[in-house]
């Protein structure tokens, strides 16, 4: 059985990003996509209730089911599918495996750190391990001095923002696979088998294929494009070769598609290119020396933009810069370079170059060789010679003035945070500047607002729905935006916090301190018995040595002179205080055995002269110890180490230690200053022109209600589409007869079940039956029909189904009553032996064997094949007698159609050995 659920993206829901499903398939639970929204922190402010129920909701839903899943499938590389699954896996406990191809590995991991990065250069975002931040807050927010408790980080509430560490070990988790790669997997998922193919949209896209033993063939396809663009290749479902969908994508079990886009019609290609062309040059050439600003993503559909403004770039031989500010493009573009056999379209590694060419140059070439493994062959191809990239608005600053024309890509697209907003503020101010949107961004975002307005102040016939690409509109009224900085500490707050961090330094050095100390008395206590052995082993030896030399002894055995003294400073740690001929003196005794206590006072032969009793040690003699373990002496580690470090020293290059110094001092130069985070609200007056080209890549709405129906599934669910949208899909495909009525639309977090439990039964096959079998081949299985009776011995736990007994059938009235033996010539009744037909009929594979044996047959559509004379010819008399149609319903029933002749024959002959015959 089969069970669904929305935890995020679903159909009739206003707010249809991020994406996130639980897909339960028997008793393994998979997670389809793990996205978070682009954020909005204006919405946030004016509509808390509104805006974030959907995003607390889906949180606490996806934080409960998260320990439990065994499979996550990635489909694409922007946020929407897979920005939160960074923070579920490190705080939430998503480690189940996870899979998708390679470039949305990468670019998933890019997009994720290009956001947190955005955000918490302007927010804190309350991670324990922000220390400084959360130090700088509690210093300067707290009114009477007294810290302020810090924020858990895994409340359910507000944002959640992953760490650098934390996206790097997520993604490097992933598995990758490659296009059309079935992948059979292991553990609590066996028997299930996963294999990717080519969604179009965004680089390495997914559909992905799931093939369950029980369940069947279960199809997830999202954000799909078949159109073919400049970077990519279309979608797989409908192929060139036959005309019709991708055969190993047709017919699945159940089919989970998005219908977001059902409702729009797309402009043509060449109209939206020509428009952000013309509207880029026209205001670039301008006299007014006028700029183009347009928010972009970071990772996926920029590299439609920038191979498109490359290409007219060289072939308008323009010189104007074009910037784009994002803190990971670089390195993006750098994974595309190693990524090319990905890419489709028109990027090849022979159609763009420097020179703008079709051809490859030899100074390319030679330019390769020159940059050896860099710039491996294919790479070139996307090396933009007037792309510069800029980390923040203010470098951008430095290097061009703002009347200076240029274009201007900054991320994030929706405008929410980061260098777009950053920079919108001050752009949008100036006359003639033109911001160009995209797409249509997240609902509630800035960019949303400005796409609405531009759409509302189109005509009815060019709306972006409508097949049009509009025109731009000029903007002439006031914004309200609240901005989000971080800034340094300056004047008593930095002076306050670090008197704070001293003390806490302070602090942290006394405790220190004491551990070291504690740690010293440790290690004395250890060693103090072999020590205090090991000195008077020594001591005895010294008196030894000087004895044969020759130096005097004192009367109490040890050394005259210095050897005295040094005996005597050594043993004043064991003294033993008492009252003297001087008052309190101070009496070296050894710590060997005494006399004590009575038997000293009265036994002891020795005496002083004022009647006080001496002790003195009975057994002079010590035994010299040395510190050994099991396998001989104790091995000084520490000299070790010492004499390690050194020969590592040695041996170093000067390279080597020129690249760690240098390492060091940027450690120490990049320290970031203490900062605090600032909130203000800016009045923006708008002046700039507004236009929208849709350049997001998906499927409109005739292209979904043509396709879905050519892949006809058996059952659907439809997601991540507005009520509107998933009617309208829902009532095209009830008007064509051969698709399926078993059509579900979720609402958010509802579940929807498919299928029956079914219950499985271990059973073995006597002999006697098993070689009464007739088997037939279907495909790789051998199946047959078998009728018998099922037994349990008490020797086996295992039921055996043996053969029914052969005794006769009781007579009944209709083949042995009076009136059947009257007539004459009747033959008493025979049941026919039952047959089964098992497969599944392929009208293109049937045409394709017809064709073979010299029938031609044409489809006529909805599952018609029409075979025979009559295809090619005029439709006559005797051409409509030897032509036959086969027909398909949606029940899964072939129809065959027409009279008996040669060809209607010959099409039955194929029909069944296109199927499996078992008869019993």
């Amino acid at each position: 059985m089969i069970t669904f659920t929305s935890l995020s993206g679903a159909a009739h829901s206003s707010r249809t990003t991020p994406l996130s499903y639980l897909l339960q398939v028997d008793d393994v639970r998979i997670l389809l996509d793990c996205g978070s929204p682009d954020w909005s922190p204006e919405d946030q402010a004016l509509n808390p209730d509104e805006q974030t129920f959907h995003w607390e909701e889906y949180c606490r839903a996806l934080r409960e089911v998260a320990p439990t899943v065994d499979l996550v499938l990635l489909s694409h590389g922007d946020l929407a599918h897979c920005g939160l699954y960074a923070y579920a896996y490190s705080r939430w406990n998503l480690k189940a495996p996870t899979y998708t191809s390679l470039p949305v590995q990468a670019m998933g991991r890019i997009a994720t750190t290009e956001d947190i990065e955005g955000i918490r250069e302007q927010e804190d975002v309350g991670d324990e391990g922000e220390a400084l931040n959360q130090d700088t807050e509690s210093l300067l927010d707290s009114g009477d001095g007294s810290p302020k408790p810090t924020v858990n980080s895994d409340k359910l509430e507000g944002k959640y923002v992953a760490t650098l560490n934390e996206v790097q070990e997520a993604f490097d988790s992933v598995n990758t696979l490659r296009y059309s790669q079935p992948t059979r997997l292991q553990g609590k998922c066996q028997g299930l088998t996963i294999t990717p193919f080519n969604a179009g949209h965004t680089i390495g896209g997914t559909i992905w294929k799931i093939r369950s033993p029980s369940s069947g063939t279960i199809l997830y396809a999202v954000n799909v494009n078949h159109m073919r663009e400049r970077h990519l290749d279309g979608a797989v479902l409908m192929s060139k070769s036959t005309g019709g969908v991708f055969e190993p994508l047709a017919r699945p079990d159940l089919l989970i598609t998005d219908a977001e886009r059902t409702t729009v019609i797309n402009s043509k290609q060449r109209d939206r290119d020509a428009a952000l062309i013309d509207t880029i040059t026209s205001t670039l050439t301008s006299s007014t020396r006028s700029s183009v600003f347009i928010p972009c993503d970071s990772s996926t559909r920029v590299l439609e933009l920038l191979v498109l403004l490359d290409q007219h770039w060289k072939y308008s031989r323009l010189t104007y810069p074009i910037c784009l500010l994002s803190r990971t493009g670089s390195e993006m573009l750098t994974f595309v370079r190693s990524m090319m056999e990905w890419l489709g379209g028109t990027v090849s590694k022979e159609d763009v170059g420097e020179d703008g060419s079709h051809k490859p140059s030899r100074h390319n070439h030679r330019r390769r060789d020159e940059d050896g493994d860099e710039d491996a062959v294919g790479a070139f191809a996307l090396r933009f010679k007037y792309l510069e990239f800029f980390p923040n608005p203010q470098a951008l600053i430095q290097r061009y003035s703002s009347t200076d024309p240029k274009l201007i890509l900054a991320v994030p697209a929706s405008l929410s945070h980061g260098p777009s907003r950053n920079l919108f503020v001050n752009f949008a101010a100036i006359p003639n500047n033109v911001v160009l949107l995209t797409s249509r961004c997240e609902e509630g975002t800035l960019g949303r607002t400005l796409f609405n307005k531009w759409n509302d102040s189109q005509r009815s016939d060019d709306k972006w729905d409508k097949g049009k690409t509009g025109s731009n509109v000029m903007m002439d009224f006031n914004m309200d935006l609240v901005m989000k900085s971080k800034v340094p500490l300056q004047g008593a707050e930095l002076e306050a916090f670090m008197q704070k961090e001293r003390a806490a330094k302070e602090k942290e050095a006394a405790h220190q301190a004491q551990l070291a100390r504690s740690q010293r008395m440790l290690e004395a206590d250890e060693d103090d018995s072999d020590s205090d052995s090991d000195s008077d082993s020594d001591a005895e030896e010294d008196e030894v040595r000087q004895a044969l030399e020759g130096e005097p002894m004192d009367t109490e055995g040890g050394l005259d002179g210095a050897g005295k003294k040094r005996k005597a400073d050594k043993a004043l740690d064991g003294a033993d205080w008492g009252d003297g001929d001087d008052g309190l003196t101070k009496q070296l005794l050894s710590f060997d055995i005494y006399l004590k206590g009575n038997v000293s006072k009265a036994t002891s032969f020795f005496k002083n002269v004022g009647g006080q009793t001496q002790r003195f040690r009975m057994f002079p003699y010590v035994e010299k110890k040395r510190r050994v373990d099991d396998y001989g002496e104790t091995v000084d580690v520490a000299m070790w180490l010492r004499k390690g470090k050194v020969f590592e020293e040695d041996t170093e290059t000067d390279e080597t230690k020129g690249r760690r110094k240098q390492a060091e001092d940027e450690a120490k130069t990049i320290q970031e200053p203490p900062s605090k985070f600032v909130t203000s609200s800016v009045q923006v007056q708008m002046a700039c022109r507004l236009l929208f080209v849709d350049m997001e890549g998906l499927n409109d709405g005739r292209a979904v209600k043509t396709i879905v129906p050519q892949v006809n599934p058996r059952k659907m669910i439809i997601v991540h589409s507005s009520t509107e949208s998933a009617e309208q899909l829902i009532e095209s495909c009830a008007n064509i007869r051969s698709m399926t009525k078993d059509i579900f639309a979720p609402a958010q977090g509802a579940s929807v079940q498919i299928g029956q439990q079914t219950n499985n039964f271990s059973i073995s096959i006597s002999d006697e039956l098993l070689a009464s079998l007739k088997m037939s081949t279907f495909e790789d299985n051998e199946v047959g029909y078998v009728t018998g009776r099922v037994v349990t011995h008490a020797s086996s736990t295992i039921p055996v189904l043996e053969p029914l007994s052969d005794s006769p059938a009781p007579s009944t009235p209709q083949t042995l009553g009076p009136r059947s033996t009257s007539l004459l010539g009747c033959r008493p009744k025979v049941d026919l032996p039952r047959s089964t037909m098992i497969g599944e009929l392929k009208l293109t594979v049937l045409k394709a064997r017809l064709a073979a044996v010299g029938v031609p047959a044409e489809l006529i559509g909805e599952g018609v094949l029409i075979c025979g004379t009559a295809v090619g010819k005029m439709a006559g008399s005797d051409a409509i007698e030897d032509s036959v149609a086969v027909r398909k319903t949606a029940s899964g029933k072939v129809e065959l159609e027409g009279s008996a002749s040669p060809v209607y024959y010959i099409v039955r002959k194929e029909i069944y050995n296109l199927h499996a015959l078992v008869a019993a």
